[in-house]
């Protein structure tokens, strides 16, 4: 069976703040050493897809930068491969993207010449594992026309942000995208499954009738066409929810059960490698259940932390509930708690950082 893959990377993603003020939500740093993408790409990979089309919009260059050729995730391949599909102006008026169904419509190129008979479809900035295989066959045995990935949510998610789904058995009889009083709490994941004509057939028919958003489509044809849920149990989360949700996802990783699940399950998470040297713990130090990545050096105080490559805490500093993304540095005698530093960000000498009512965030190379 021949799949192709195609992750929606291109939101913009406000709730995030200045953390997607210069990249886009799929390229979010994430567990030190990670970007938000590499989950959903690894998945893809994992379950033998070897043509994975990322389609990019709000500022590409960071995400293009990870991606690069694909070598890491054995995409960089005479046939098949790694295809950064962007939108551009042509003689037909085609230009920024208007929603998903227009995205994929707009790089319809790459389904009409593709060998693939089926698509999957994901997110580049959800965190998960999922053996993608499982999908593939309940699918099958199923005799569904399209599947989406659903979830039971608990009370850790706010529902009203989510697309919440009505099933009988395993027919989705429902979507309510979301609702001001949710009925149940099964959520669709933004994950989709289906015979790549049958989509092709839906973006014809729709996308030039203005409709540009591939779920209000998906919703139209319940009635008419087999529309299944697949319940998926693991951990899954979308950390384009905002600011609190990226911070809990971070935290979330220190916990050894979903650690184990997110990188020792269902194969491997691939990244771009980069050459930094072992962290650095100096001798008067102390790190407590904390993440310290690939170049660090801690002279300070840390608990319950994310320090990603070549963070630096001098001596006498502290850094508590807090993540520190690449190349920050907090001097002697500094204070961080409950607090998001993004790239390069300078704490000085007895600053203080600390997020009370909400998380307190720096914005990248600012300088306290």
């Amino acid at each position: 069976m021949r799949v192709l893959g195609l992750i929606l990377a291109g939101g913009q993603s406000k709730m995030l703040g200045s953390l997607v003020s210069k990249r886009a939500s799929a390229a979010l740093p994430i567990f030190g050493k990670y970007r938000a993408i590499d989950f959903t790409l690894s998945n893809m990979v994992n379950a033998g897809i070897k043509k994975v089309g990322v389609l990019t919009q709000y500022n590409p260059r960071s995400l293009m930068d990870h991606l690069g050729s694909g070598k890491e995730w054995d995409l960089d391949r005479k046939n098949g491969g790694l295809f950064l599909l962007q939108p551009y102006v042509s003689q037909e008026g085609y230009y920024w993207y208007k929603g998903t169904a227009d995205a994929i419509f707009q790089n319809m190129t790459i389904l009409r010449r593709g060998e693939e008979d089926y698509v999957l479809i994901g997110s580049g900035d959800h965190i998960y594992k999922a053996d993608f295989g499982d999908i593939f066959n309940f699918h099958f045995s199923t005799g569904a026309d399209i599947t989406l990935l659903v979830k039971e949510l608990d009370e850790t998610y706010d529902l009203t942000q989510y697309g919440i789904v009505k099933l009988s058995g395993n027919r989705v009889m429902e979507i309510e995208e979301k609702p001001e009083n949710p009925k149940n709490n099964t959520a669709f994941l933004g994950i989709y499954f289906m015979n790549k004509y049958l989509l092709m057939e839906l973006l014809y028919n729709y996308v030039n009738r203005g409709e540009n958003d591939l779920l209000n489509i998906v919703i139209s044809q319940i009635d008419r066409l087999k529309v299944h849920g697949y319940v998926f149990r693991g951990y899954w989360r979308n950390i384009k929810k905002g600011v609190a949700e990226y911070f809990r996802v971070n935290m979330d990783c220190l916990k050894r059960e979903i650690r184990e699940e997110l990188f020792y399950k269902h194969g491997k998470v691939y990244t771009k490698l980069k050459d930094f040297p072992p962290p650095k713990i100096g001798g008067n130090a102390v790190v407590k259940n904390s993440i310290v990545s690939d170049g660090c050096i801690v002279n300070g105080y840390v608990e319950n932390s994310i320090l990603f490559r070549g963070v630096v805490v001098k001596a006498g500093a502290v850094v508590e509930n807090s993540v520190l993304m690449q190349d920050a540095v907090v001097e002697e005698g500094a204070i961080v708690r409950n607090a998001i530093l993004d790239k390069e960000v300078l704490i000085r000498q007895e600053a203080k950082l600390i997020g009370r009512d909400s998380i307190a965030v720096m914005e990248k190379r600012a300088v306290l």
